[in-house]
């Protein structure tokens, strides 16, 4: 894998990690053989454990699912190429023209300090932001193999704004359907020791700050109830 030329540290790309013929296997797939949750917007299917919306962490009372072939073949290595430990959770999402994913950092306690994520379909920009301001957008092509660890995992969030275009200099590039995979580990021991109190939860109960969910500051409002699949 290769380090990308920009910040943040810890964010490096394995282009190409995919064959176009591969890619478009897997597209046909996802299309017609998946079972996709009928909701608008970005849609989430999930393997091994299961993701959960109110904690951002697995839960553990949906039953484990097994990982498909397809998928088997598309686990990654670790960054010298020889074989790693089967991720403990697998998420593959569908992203329409125009959806997105709010800013975020993936919870500290509940997965470890590497993130992969597979891009098929059409490109996209990624935006990466830091407290105090500091904003890097990212170009993520199709086929690549992305990995956030270190700074880029634990001090940074990364979202996809919801637009129908995105503008790279003066080009202005239309989006199309894309498909991710995100890979994750558990934590052992179910805490980080990063310290970072405005993004790590491990951080934030020790300091006696409670953690900062969307739902419930809409159930604080009057809004929605809590989210059952999707953020």
């Amino acid at each position: 894998m290769e380090p990308f030329d920009t910040e943040p540290a810890g964010l490096l790309i394995h282009k190409d990690f995919i064959s176009p013929a591969q890619e478009a296997a897997l597209i046909q797939l996802f299309q017609t053989e998946l079972t996709w949750p009928e909701r608008k917007g970005r849609r989430s299917l999930h393997y091994g454990y299961t993701f959960s919306y109110r904690t951002f962490a697995v839960d553990l009372d949906v039953p484990y699912a097994p990982f498909p072939g397809w998928l088997t073949a598309l686990l990654p290595s670790d960054e010298a190429g020889g074989p790693r430990r089967p991720p403990d959770q697998v998420c593959v999402q569908h992203y329409p023209p125009g959806t997105g994913i709010p800013p975020h950092a993936d919870t500290h306690g509940a997965f470890d300090d590497r993130l992969y994520a597979l891009s098929l379909g059409a490109p996209v920009v990624m935006q990466f932001g830091r407290a105090g301001g500091r904003r890097v957008d990212v170009d993520v092509a199709p086929r690549s193999m992305m990995l956030m660890r270190g700074d880029a995992r634990l001090h940074w969030t990364h979202g996809i704004r919801a637009r129908k275009t995105d503008t790279l200099g003066e080009v202005r590039r239309p989006r199309g359907d894309r498909w991710s995979i995100t890979y994750r580990w558990l934590r052992a021991g179910g805490e980080c020791e990063c310290g970072d109190e405005a993004l790590c939860d491990t951080a934030q109960r020790r300091a006696g700050v409670e953690r900062a969910y969307r739902w419930k500051e809409q159930l604080q409002a009057g809004g929605a109830a809590a989210p059952k699949e999707e953020p």
